[in-house]
């Protein structure tokens, strides 16, 4: 059978593809690594508390949320501005993110609003776990794009709120304590 490539080129052929195509790869694995966070979540005592994956995308972050030991219900998911949770009320995490020069009230649904730490309710299940991905425009992971970053100086975290986000009602939508907390660095 006939190939159209001489016998010699066949295998010189394929010598240089596969030189071109596995750097590809593992630089295209790199870059795809390099646009994604995964750090764990953890309740106010310290405990663990599951896990929190935000993806880099171009026109905003994928955020994937694994929680276990809470409870059942729906529960308020924010961005706040520092990426700290080393006190027992995880207050040292600072309000939600919102640019200084653009900022707009809390809640989805909010006339004036979302904010940019805004993130749609978490539901619990009875056995204490819940398990989301959603997606946000409202920031970045790394790239900016007129978006608040959530890798700056500082960090940011991701916090899970005791009740659940009303959507409109300010300050934090009668979200109440805060009892998780995923530092983002």
């Amino acid at each position: 059978m006939k190939t159209g490539y001489p016998p010699q080129a066949k295998g010189s052929l394929m010598m240089k593809t596969t030189s071109i195509v596995i750097p590809l790869l593992f630089a295209l694995a790199g870059a795809a690594q390099a646009q994604l966070v995964s750090v764990q979540l953890k309740t106010a005592e310290g405990a663990d508390a599951g896990s929190v994956t935000v993806t880099e995308s171009p026109a905003g972050v994928l955020v994937h949320v694994e929680a276990k030991g809470l409870t059942p219900g729906w529960h308020a998911m924010h961005f706040h501005e520092k990426g700290d949770c080393s006190d027992p009320k995880l207050a040292n995490a600072g309000g939600h993110i919102n640019m200084i020069d653009h900022k707009r009230e809390h809640g989805l649904l909010a006339v004036g609003g979302p904010d940019h730490g805004d993130l749609p309710n978490l539901y619990v299940a009875a056995d204490g776990t819940g398990k989301t991905e959603v997606f946000s425009p409202f920031v970045s992971l790394r790239n900016g794009g007129g978006r608040p970053v959530l890798l700056d100086a500082d960090g940011s975290a991701l916090i899970i709120h005791a009740n659940p986000d009303d959507y409109t009602t300010q300050p934090i939508g009668g979200a109440g304590a805060r009892v998780a907390c995923a530092v983002l660095k």
